[in-house]
């Protein structure tokens, strides 16, 4: 890798990543992308970010990308990462303003209006309502689960601000009901109109992130099947951004999922190779 290297840093509604055009390989196998990803996603002592994104060339698409959680874990889908994914390309002419890229959880539709970006989201999977499980503290709390590209928790709570994100997060994380590969955990508390609070503790950052797009979806779908909300339904994340779920629900199942939100350009920089001492 030659050194210094170009990236960009965007957030999605508060959720931060680092992203490269990866069109030309820095990398020459998987495994020193997760190094690289772990070390420059390092808070304080690198660039720091929930996630690194780079953007490759597809030939199903007009680009595909590789999606890494601060941890270096790769992940099949990121809401937020996929909507400054796309205006990325869009400013750099690598995709027109609706395009498709290809990621690991299948291939993602977006329309880019300025600052804006539209998602059309792949399928979700199976959900399972009304689970019982034990928390923390042993009482049994429901717990509702759906795979909106990757795995996803969901805890109805009418205290959302005093949930304890971190400690109930993590323990839902790691909960054996969730094993081998372990879910991302999302608080939400009922407003008016359509209207969802989500504080979500994400597997691979292992802390509560200010937003989360794929938890946004799945806690609105699961209130949608609940009889708790209907579309557009609009979620207050914990950076106080709003996204928006678009959808239509027939019988039990599921049409036209789509993510709305904003992606915002931070700044650009050049790494240097001391960012990576610690890899």
């Amino acid at each position: 890798m030659q050194f210094p290297v170009s990236f960009t840093k965007m957030s999605g509604a508060g959720n931060d990543f680092i992203l490269l055009d990866h069109r030309r390989p820095l990398f020459t196998d998987t495994a020193a992308a997760q190094r690289f990803a772990k070390a420059v996603c390092e808070r304080k002592f690198a660039v720091g970010a929930d996630g690194l994104i780079l953007i490759e060339d597809s030939e199903q698409a007009d680009f595909r990308w590789q999606f890494f959680n601060a941890d270096g874990s790769l992940a099949e889908m990121c809401g937020n990462g996929a909507r400054c994914a796309a205006r990325f390309a869009h400013e750099r002419g690598i995709a027109p303003a609706r395009m498709t890229f290809l990621t690991l959880a299948g291939m993602i539709e977006a329309e880019v209006a300025g600052s804006a970006v539209l998602l059309t989201m792949t399928p979700p999977g199976a959900g399972r309502l009304n689970q019982r499980l034990a928390g923390p503290d042993g009482r049994e709390l429901t717990v509702h689960s759906l795979n909106t590209g990757v795995p996803h928790a969901v805890i109805f709570s009418e205290e959302i601000e005093g949930v304890p994100v971190r400690e109930w997060g993590r323990h839902f994380r790691f909960h054996p009901h969730f094993a081998p590969a372990g879910t991302n955990v999302n608080f939400v508390g009922l407003g008016e109109k359509n209207r969802l609070k989500v504080r979500t503790y994400e597997r691979g950052v292992e802390d509560e992130t200010l937003a989360c797009g794929t938890g946004a979806v799945a806690s609105a779908l699961v209130a949608a099947r609940l009889g708790l909300a209907s579309s557009p339904t609009r979620i207050t994340t914990s950076g106080r951004e709003e996204l928006v779920i678009h959808y239509r629900l027939e019988g039990e199942e599921f049409r036209q999922v789509r993510l709305e939100g904003p992606a915002d350009f931070i700044y650009e920089g050049a790494l240097h190779q001391e960012a990576l001492r610690r890899a």
